[in-house]
């Protein structure tokens, strides 16, 4: 048995994917193939998931069936033990998991009218029916925790990890940098505010007189992406927008434009185009306000000094990085940069933003480059000091370079422990019986056993 632990890309992909919405509205024949204890496993839900496999693009393969019985016999046998051992999950938990999976699918097809047409439901009999099935999730996802959530690895059984390993088998690992920051973006002045300000107070004065407001959005808003679309947003939900926007344009009535709002974006007016039930769509006119050569300097000059009282040694980079850095992210960790597809500090270099890879190119570990110019994520310029903390070549995984990764792989394996010696043990007091059309899979066995 390959035990794996709950992945959520192979449950009832809920909200992720108008394929498996599609797949849930036809006719099946069913049958029952597997029973564990009081829960049962029918033949769509394997065939759902498989049908979710080919739709990502991956080759017909009859032996993923295996994975996925194996990996639903697991869950129904976690979801047995949780009712048995009365793990509860609260009405407020289940809730909250219903509205935050509706609201992300609802973002995917486009509005709540959309997916209400798809299914000829409204949202709340949808949450009506998959209530049972997110209960049942979150209850598997508790007692997942309870067997496995507590565990932690020392140093040495990292290390008896790590040695158990053939040497041949170790992963090859690309060439990472880590590298920690000081963000200062580029304030722009008084003066240049104002004149954003006048210009959409021309443009206000130009809709008053009749002037069409996507138009003026085309020809001139700085909002690249929704100018295309004469200004329009499209539906969103509460939170979704910053709050200023948002206030503003929940205080509107359909075709009211606003005064002139201000954002961390810039400048905007506001119309409310449509109010459907907790969704508005909006369109607006955006002006960022011009930054001029002396506000960037500005910028410069403050990181310039940062540095030179770092490289004086009267102050640590962590420590002024949490004083001065304008970037809430990576301020709070001493200017450490995150990498959101592993959640530690290392990047492999191909796969780090090419601005910043320029100038951590050019560094020796500890150095701390001149202020570099790296817009914003909003586009917005900001100046960034960078220092390079490591730099690996491709290598063979080892302990002084990987500790992490290896840690990671240390406490995965002792959670895959602890879980097949769970298994184990339920297994032998709970009635399981399995279809006879899936013994021929070895993934299975141990359930046979």
């Amino acid at each position: 048995m390959k035990l794996k632990f709950l992945n959520n890309a192979l449950l009832v992909l809920l909200f992720c994917s108008t394929t498996v919405f599609a797949q849930q509205k036809s006719q099946v024949i069913d049958e029952i193939i597997s029973t564990v204890g009081d829960e049962i496993i029918l033949k769509s839900d394997v065939e759902t998931q498989y049908m979710q496999y080919l739709a990502q693009g991956n080759y017909a393969n009859d032996n993923v069936k295996c994975f996925i019985l194996d990996q639903l016999l697991l869950d129904k046998l976690m979801l047995h033990q949780a009712r048995i051992d009365s793990v509860e999950v609260t009405s407020a938990r289940v809730d909250g998991e219903l509205d935050r999976r509706m609201a992300f699918f609802i973002g995917q097809v486009g509005s709540e009218e959309k997916l209400e047409e798809f299914y000829g439901k409204s949202i709340l009999e949808l949450k009506d029916d998959f209530r049972s099935l997110i209960k049942d999730q979150l209850l598997i996802q508790s007692m997942q925790g309870n067997i496995s959530g507590d565990i932690t690895v020392t140093p040495s059984e990292v290390r008896s990890f790590y040695n158990g390993i053939h040497p041949d088998s170790l992963p090859l690992v690309n060439a990472e940098v880590e590298y920690v920051q000081i963000v200062k973006n580029v304030e722009v002045s008084e003066a240049q505010k104002e004149d954003a300000k006048k210009q959409l107070r021309g443009f206000k004065t130009r809709l008053e007189n009749g002037e069409d407001f996507g138009t003026i959005a085309v020809l001139y808003s700085d909002d690249v992406s929704s100018a295309k679309n004469s200004g329009e947003i499209g539906f969103t939900n509460r939170g979704d927008l910053v709050p200023e926007y948002e206030a503003a344009a929940l205080e509107l009535s359909p075709g009211e434009i606003s005064d002139i709002v201000e954002t961390k974006f810039g400048f905007h007016l506001i119309e409310l185009l449509e109010r459907r039930g907790n969704q508005i769509n909006t369109r607006h006119i955006l002006v960022k306000p011009k930054v001029t050569t002396l506000d960037q300097q500005n910028a410069i000059n403050v990181l310039d000094s940062i540095a030179d009282m770092i490289n004086a040694g009267k102050l640590t980079f962590a420590k002024a990085a949490m004083k001065f850095s304008d970037d809430e992210e990576t301020k709070i960790n001493g200017g450490k940069v995150v990498n959101p597809a592993t959640a530690n500090t290392k990047f492999e270099t191909d796969g780090i933003d090419p601005t910043v890879f320029f100038q951590l190119d050019k560094l020796s570990v500890g150095e701390i480059s001149k202020p570099a110019l790296i817009p914003t994520l909003t586009g917005d310029p900001s100046y960034r000091l960078l220092k390079l903390v490591s730099r690996t070549k491709p290598h063979k995984a080892n302990l002084v370079e990987d500790y992490q990764r290896i840690q990671e792989g240390a406490l995965n394996d002792k959670k895959n422990r602890a879980m097949q010696d769970w298994v184990q043990s339920k297994r032998r007091s709970t009635y399981i019986e399995i279809n006879d059309d899936f013994k021929q899979c070895s993934e299975l066995e141990y359930w046979f056993n």
